[in-house]
């Protein structure tokens, strides 16, 4: 497998829809996926020090706080929204003295955590655990002014930094700059979309047949179109049953595409080895499904949940310690990040494994839980242990 090179110089960061319309977002109900497995794996005590990469909603956050544990909880996230929803719950634990915890809200990708824990002078292996629910939030999904979603109508975005970083193309920008080669590479790789030249030819057709596509509604009405022409529209259900929507995968491909959700993945995972603390368990056993968790004595936990087969991939390969330099990932540009492999970022011995699965399986949410949540219906978690200097 190559890397799609694909020149970044013709895009125009154009979108003129501004979103000052914050009331509907802040009705959705955010139910975290596989809050409660998370927080009983970490298990929190006193003076313990936590990372949550993907705040979002602050679900997985408030169930650590839910624990009334004396501990401090240091959130990341890219959007500026979920941000301010951060910083408000810092101000609320910190007014009400709320069991003598306290939230650190920070603002960035997955790629500048190592900058922003160097900049507040946090040490190496200061953290006992760290969560990333990968993947958009539901307040992100459920705002049409964000477009990540064909449900509601609104711009064709998806930018999870929303306007802090103009210079990175939306969704628009991609779908009406690149050719349909390109674009029947992102939909294939990323949205494994069966259909994706035909959908891809047809959309370069558009440009010159009819306009720019610059809505949700737009392309999801595209999509549906060029398969419901060729009897291609099958009648795929998701785990709970439900029809799923023409355009699912190629919503999904576009999102992870303009994210680069791939590389900062990738890129984060040797960082936060370098800030969690290490195990006292040593590596004597060949088998990285051991179960160990009635053993481990200390040493941080990162706790990943995946959405999709190619974050799976990259998850797993870190945790059995074989970074795969082959992926199928964005672009090389300023404004991406091509994965390093892990001696680049962590100097360490090939030989000296840094991860060890912290259970034999990875674990799925239940039933119940994606009758609840049907968000939670493709959830996967795994979860790695620190081991060794």
């Amino acid at each position: 497998m190559r890397i799609i090179s694909t020149k970044f110089s013709n895009f125009i960061a154009i979108n003129n829809v501004t979103n000052n319309n914050r009331n509907n977002v802040e009705t959705i109900k955010h139910i975290p996926v596989l809050a409660k497995e998370i927080t009983k794996i970490l298990s929190p005590k006193d003076g313990q020090c936590f990372l949550d990469l993907t705040f979002g909603g602050g679900g997985h956050t408030k169930h650590l706080l839910s624990t009334n544990k004396k501990i401090t909880i240091f959130t990341l996230d890219r959007d500026p929204y979920a941000f301010e929803k951060a910083e408000i719950l810092a101000k609320t634990i910190e007014q009400n003295n709320h069991f003598g915890q306290k939230i650190i809200p920070m603002l960035g990708r997955f790629s500048e955590i190592d900058d922003l824990l160097k900049k507040i002078q946090i040490p190496y292996h200061s953290f006992d655990g760290a969560i990333m629910d990968l993947g958009a939030s539901s307040f992100q999904y459920d705002n049409p002014q964000r477009g990540f979603s064909f449900r509601n109508d609104g711009p064709l975005d998806m930018r999870m930094d929303g306007e802090r970083n103009q210079r990175l193309p939306s969704a628009a920008d991609i779908i009406n700059t690149l050719n349909a080669d390109e674009l029947a590479k992102i939909f294939k790789v990323y949205g494994e979309e069966r259909h994706a030249k035909k959908i891809a030819q047809t959309i370069v057709d558009s440009r010159f047949l009819m306009k720019r596509l610059n809505t949700t509604r737009e392309l999801a009405e595209l999509v549906q179109s060029v398969l419901s022409r060729s009897n291609d529209i099958s009648a795929t259900r998701d785990k709970i049953g439900r029809p799923v929507h023409p355009a699912t995968k190629i919503f999904q491909a576009l999102r992870i595409f303009v994210n680069n959700e791939l590389n900062e993945l990738n890129s984060v995972i040797p960082v936060l080895s370098k800030y969690l603390k290490i195990s006292e368990e040593s590596d004597d056993k060949d088998d990285d499904n051991e179960f160990i968790a009635q053993k481990r004595s200390n040493g941080g936990l990162l706790a990943i949940i995946s959405f999709h087969s190619l974050e799976d991939r990259i998850v797993k390969s870190h945790f059995v310690n074989q970074s795969d330099n082959n992926l199928i990932l964005p672009p090389k540009s300023n404004d991406y990040i091509i994965h390093p492999t892990i001696n680049d970022i962590y100097q360490t011995p090939k030989s000296l494994k840094i991860w060890k699965f912290y259970q034999k399986k990875f674990q799925l949410p239940t039933e119940t839980e994606i009758l609840l949540n049907p968000r939670a219906r493709s959830a996967k978690l795994r979860v790695g242990l620190r081991i060794n200097g």
